[in-house]
Parts: C-alpha cells; structure tokens; sequence
C-alpha cells in the first residue's frame, strides 16, 4: 500500500489542472540517482494493464508491479517551509538517501 496525504493530493490536483491534463499520477522507480535508485513522478493518461491503481479522494496514482516492491508502505507527502517547497518521499524501504531526496538505495 501506498499512502499519499491530503495535502500531496490536493497539489497534485493543482498540477493536473494547471497543466491542463487528465488520468493519473505515476510513481515508480528508475535506477540511477546518487544513491543508485531514483523515484520517478509524471502524469499518464491511464494506468498500465499490470499496474496497481490507488484512488485518493478522485486522484490516482499508477504502479507497476517492479515499482512497488521498492515503494510498498511508502507516504508521499507535499512539505513547504521558508526555505524550499515540494513532494517528500518517506520510504521505509529505503536503507539510505541522498539530500536531494529523490534518490535511495534499498
């Protein structure tokens, strides 16, 4: 299972309006990154035929199968401070991280 908060919904929400696109949001994995894994985030029109489909509150989210062995149990979340804003990965499968935090070795 994936949790996404309400708040990363409703920012997704802003940027599938504000781009002007309809379907839904994926998640997966890619290797590479400074830790040797990367997330990757991008709109799609429609799930995969092998992906698992979240719905939180009308948004989904796609995964494929190869993804979520590295996602399962993770939260995406939306953070804003003074000094930065945007999407937070806090993944329990991930043994360690880089400062950008988009990238994790498991």
């Amino acid at each position: 299972m994936i949790e996404v908060t309400p708040k990363a919904v409703e920012k997704i929400r802003q940027s599938f309006a504000s781009q002007g696109v309809s379907g839904g949001l994926r998640l997966g994995v890619l290797g590479g990154g400074c830790s040797g894994l990367s997330y990757q985030f991008k709109f799609e029109a429609k799930p995969r035929a092998t992906d698992q489909v979240f719905d939180y509150d009308g948004v989904q989210v796609f995964v494929d199968p190869k993804s979520m062995v590295f996602l399962d149990g993770m939260t995406l979340d939306y953070k804003e401070s003074l000094m930065q804003s945007g999407f937070a990965f806090e993944n329990p499968n991930a043994k360690k991280s880089c400062g950008c935090g988009t990238s994790f070795t498991a």
